[in-house]
C-alpha cells in the first residue's frame, strides 16, 4: 500500500467518523431538550406543595369511573324507570288516556315507546301481552290526535297569515286608487263609505241566514288523517271470513256522522270499497230500525202508560233500547207536536225519557251516567240541583257486611260504618269529563252548540262551582302537607290551655303532677313498659 492510498484511505474513515460523531451529537441534544421541555411542563402543571394540596387534587377523583361517556343513565337504571312508569299507568283508577296526556312527553319519548314495543313481543303471558297491546294503541292513538291537533293550529295560523297578507294588498291597491282619483270620484267614494256600514249589516245577518250546516261543511286534512285507521279497519281488503256486512254489524257503533261524510267523499271520488260499506251500514241502519219499530209496537201495546214504562224497563234489561229507539221515539213525538196531538206528544216525550234513564242505569260508571243526564238538560239550574245531589256526601242506610263488621257483631259490638260518600265524588267527574272530551270532543251535537267540547267544559265549570260550596276551595300539594303537619303535632300554647282547664275542674294534668314521676300513663312503670299482674 502506497502513501497516496493510505492517505485516502485515512481521509475516508476520518469522514466517516466525523459523519458519525456529528449524527450523534446532533440527535443527543435533541433528546435532551424534549425530556427537559417534558419535565417544564409537568412541573408547570403539578406544582404541589404539601399533603393537602394532593388531596385537593384531582388524585384522588373517583366519579369519572362511576359515569358512562355520554352522562347519560345506564340500561339497568332505565329499565327500572320504565317499569316504575308503566305500573303508574297501568295500575291508575284514571282513564289511561288521561294519564297519557299529563304524562305526554314521557309517553311520546321514541325509546319509551321502543320499550313497550320490545316488552309486548317478549311477554309470554297472554292476558299481560293483551293489556299492553291496548295500552301501546292508546298511546299511539293520543299521539296521533296531538300531532294532528298542532298541525290544525299551524295550518290555521298559516291561513290567517295569508288573509292578513291579502288584506294588506287590498288596503296598499285601494290606496294606490285613491291617489289617482278626482274629486268627483271622491265624493262617489265617500258616499259609498257612508253607505257601507248598512250593507255590512244586510250581508252580516244574509250571512248568518246561509250559514253551512255540518253535512255542508268541508272536511280538512286532519279530519281525514284522524280517520285513516278507521278507514283501514272497515274497508277492504278483509281477512278470511269477513265481509264488508260483518265488519260494518261488528263495529256499527264507530260510525259517527264524520265518518260517514269520510266514507262519502271516498265513495264520490270511485272508490269502490267505500260504496260497499256504504250499502252494507244502510242495511244495517234498516235492520235497527226494523227492530226499533217492533220494540215501540210492543211498549204502546200495553196501553196504560205505567205499563208502557214497565215495558220500557224491560227492554233495558234486554238491551234492546239503542239509539234507533231513541230517535223512532223523538220523531214519534215530533210528529204528534206538529200535528197538534199535545197528549200523544208528551206521552213520547215521557217514554223517551224513561228510556234514556234507563240506558243510563246500563252504564258501566256512574259518572258517564251523570255526564248523560247533564248533556241532556238545558236548564242550568236543574244542572246544578242534579250536580248537588250527586256531589253532596250521604250517609250509607245499610252498613256494609264486611267480615270485620260481623266478628264486632258475634263480640256484640257496634259495627264500624263508613264516612258519609258522595254517590259521585268531584275528582271522579271531572277525570270523567276529561276522558270524554278526548274521545268524542271534536263531535257536534248540533249547528248551534257545535262541538260536544264547549257543553263539556260548561258542565265542568258548573260542576266545579258546586263542589266549591260543598267541600270548600281545594288545596294545593303544599297546603295538604301544611294542614297535615299542623293537625299531627300539638304546640306548647295548646298543651298549657288543657292544663289550665284541668285546674279549673280540680285536677292536675299528667304532665303538671310533682308525684306522678315518669308514670305518666296507667299501667306503665317508669320504664315505658306494661305492669301485667300484682306486685
Amino acid at each position: 500500500m502506497n502513501l497516496a492510498s493510505f492517505s485516502a484511505a485515512l481521509a475516508a474513515l476520518t469522514c466517516g467518523s466525523m459523519t458519525s460523531s456529528s449524527t450523534h451529537a446532533f440527535v443527543a441534544p435533541t433528546r435532551s431538550y424534549q425530556q427537559t421541555t417534558k419535565s417544564q411542563q409537568l412541573q408547570q402543571k403539578q406544582v404541589l406543595f404539601g399533603i393537602m394540596d394532593e388531596v385537593n387534587s384531582d388524585a384522588f377523583d373517583l366519579t369519572s369511573l362511576l359515569q358512562n361517556d355520554d352522562d347519560e343513565p345506564s340500561n339497568t337504571e332505565m329499565e327500572q324507570a320504565y317499569e316504575m312508569f308503566l305500573g303508574q299507568l297501568v295500575f291508575s283508577t284514571n282513564d289511561p288516556r288521561i294519564d297519557i296526556m299529563e304524562n305526554y312527553d314521557l309517553c311520546a319519548d321514541p325509546k319509551w315507546i321502543s320499550w313497550l314495543e320490545n316488552k309486548i313481543g317478549s311477554t309470554r303471558d297472554v292476558e299481560e301481552k293483551m293489556a299492553l297491546k291496548d295500552l301501546s294503541d292508546m298511546i299511539i292513538d293520543v299521539k296521533k290526535r296531538v300531532e294532528l291537533s298542532q298541525a290544525k293550529e299551524e295550518r290555521e295560523a298559516q291561513e290567517a297569515e295569508e288573509a292578513e297578507k291579502n288584506r294588506i294588498a287590498a288596503a296598499e291597491a285601494d290606496m294606490e286608487t285613491g291617489r289617482a282619483m278626482s274629486g268627483t270620484d271622491v265624493l262617489r267614494k265617500a258616499a259609498a263609505v257612508d253607505n257601507a256600514g248598512v250593507d255590512n249589516m244586510v250581508k252580516e245577518q244574509e250571512g248568518e241566514q246561509k250559514k253551512k250546516t255540518f253535512y255542508e261543511t268541508d272536511l280538512t286534512p286532519e279530519i281525514r288523517a284522524s280517520y285513516e285507521d278507521m278507514c283501514s279497519k272497515v274497508l277492504p281488503p278483509y281477512r278470511p271470513g269477513d265481509s264488508a256486512e260483518s265488519v260494518v254489524f261488528n263495529s256499527y257503533d264507530q260510525f259517527d256522522a264524520q265518518f260517514i261524510k269520510v266514507l262519502n267523499e271516498r265513495a264520490e271520488n270511485g272508490d269502490t270499497g267505500s260504496q260497499e260499506v256504504l250499502a252494507a251500514l244502510a242495511m244495517e241502519q234498516q235492520k235497527r230500525v226494523n227492530a226499533a219499530t217492533e220494540a215501540l209496537k210492543e211498549v204502546l201495546s200495553k196501553g196504560e202508560p205505567m205499563r208502557m214504562e214497565g215495558a220500557i224497563v224491560k227492554l233495558a234489561k234486554e238491551g234492546r233500547i239503542d239509539e234507533p229507539f231513541l230517535l223512532l221515539l223523538e220523531a214519534n213525538a215530533d210528529q204528534a207536536m206538529a200535528a197538534g196531538a199535545t197528549g200523544p206528544a208528551e206521552l213520547m216525550k215521557k217514554l223517551r225519557k224513561r228510556a234514556m234513564a234507563e240506558k243510563d242505569k246500563q252504564s258501566a260508571t256512574k259518572e258517564i251516567k251523570l255526564l248523560r243526564q247533564l248533556l241532556r238538560e238545558d236548564d242550568s239550574n236543574t244542572r246544578e240541583q242534579l250536580l248537588t245531589d250527586a256531589f253532596t256526601p250521604k250517609e250509607a242506610l245499610i252498613v256494609p257486611g264486611t267480615a270485620a263488621n260481623a266478628e264486632r257483631a258475634i263480640e256484640g259490638d257496634a259495627p264500624e260504618e263508613e264516612k258519609p260518600m258522595p254517590e259521585v265524588p268531584p275528582p271522579d267527574f271531572i277525570n270523567c269529563c276529561k276522558a270524554v272530551l278526548l274521545n268524542f270532543g271534536n263531535l257536534n251535537i248540533d249547528d248551534e252548540q257545535g262541538d260536544l267540547s264547549v257543553k263539556i267544559k260548561q258542565i265542568a265549570s258548573e260542576a266545579e262551582v258546586v263542589a266549591t260550596r260543598i267541600y270548600g276551595k281545594g288545596m294545593s300539594t303544599r297546603e295538604q302537607q301544611d294542614r297535615a303537619w299542623k293537625e299531627q303535632t300539638t304546640s306548647i300554647f295548646d298543651l298549657e290551655t288543657l292544663e289550665i282547664e284541668a285546674e279549673r275542674r280540680g285536677e292536675t294534668a299528667p304532665w303538671a303532677n310533682p308525684d306522678a314521676g315518669d308514670e305518666l300513663f296507667p299501667g306503665f312503670g317508669p320504664d315505658g313498659k306494661m305492669s301485667i299482674g300484682g306486685s
